[in-house]
């Protein structure tokens, strides 16, 4: 029990890493949570660790090895009993399947994440799956499709999960409203991308902003300028978004 608290507590510091993109600091962190998760012999804690060091391999694009972790995480002894660990480990997958542009096997991947999502029930679970929602369901397909440039659908894919979202999940809400304000720069809708980079940032807390969500806000940014686009509206948003991005 003490071994498999202390993965669980440095497993939540890695985590807290990850969303400071501090992937070493997490690696560093993940290391020590996988020796405690061994001797635990706590399936779910050892996932919960593979679950972090597939995003931590992702961070340092890295994407054959995220595949590697992922595949760990789907051929678990938690993920043959529970669905719900099943699916997060197909869309992590399909995640990094997407990123070494293996389209057709990270379809495949996303259909299975999806169909064994369907199949998951309410149950008692450890606290910190508990983010693996119908909202994230949708928020990581983006990310897939996204990767595999079909912004439109991806697009379709974070209007859902921002529907989906609790009210209270205020960093779930801002990431995604930056993921959306991207994909709708990607398509060349800037004034609409404009507004929603906008908001997102309204939702950055300096007590509890998200580097991810900063990170992501930066690429919008970089993807309207990029367009080399003269529209007044445009141009000051360009200059208004220097001084918070």
């Amino acid at each position: 029990m003490l071994h498999r608290l202390a993965a669980n507590v440095i497993s939540s510091a890695a985590f807290a890493a990850i969303d400071a993109s501090s992937p070493q600091r997490a690696r560093a962190h993940l290391d020590k949570a996988l020796t405690f998760a061994g001797l635990s012999r706590d399936s779910k804690a050892m996932y919960q660790v593979w679950n972090l060091l597939t995003f931590t391999s992702r961070q340092f694009e890295n994407h054959a090895e995220a595949v590697a972790g992922s595949e760990v995480m789907k051929r678990s002894s938690i993920a043959r009993r529970d669905p719900l660990y099943a699916s997060l480990g197909h869309i992590r997958n399909a995640s990094g399947l997407a990123r070494l542009r293996r389209r057709s096997e990270a379809l495949r991947a996303l259909r299975d994440a999806e169909r064994a999502f369907a199949r998951s029930v309410d149950e008692q679970r450890p606290e910190w799956i508990k983010f693996f929602d119908a909202s994230e369901v949708h928020g990581l397909s983006a990310s897939v499709w996204s990767t595999l440039d079909d912004h439109g659908r991806a697009e379709y894919c974070l209007h859902r999960t921002l529907a989906a979202i609790p009210d209270g999940m205020a960093r779930n809400k801002a990431l995604y409203t930056a993921h959306l304000s991207l994909a709708q720069a990607r398509q060349g809708d800037l004034e609409l991308a404009c507004t929603t980079g906008s908001q997102a940032h309204a939702m950055l807390l300096p007590s509890s902003g998200s580097r991810r969500t900063a990170h992501t806000l930066s690429a919008t940014r970089k993807a309207i300028v990029a367009t080399g686009s003269k529209s007044p509206e445009i141009v000051e948003w360009i200059e208004e978004s220097s001084q918070w991005i």
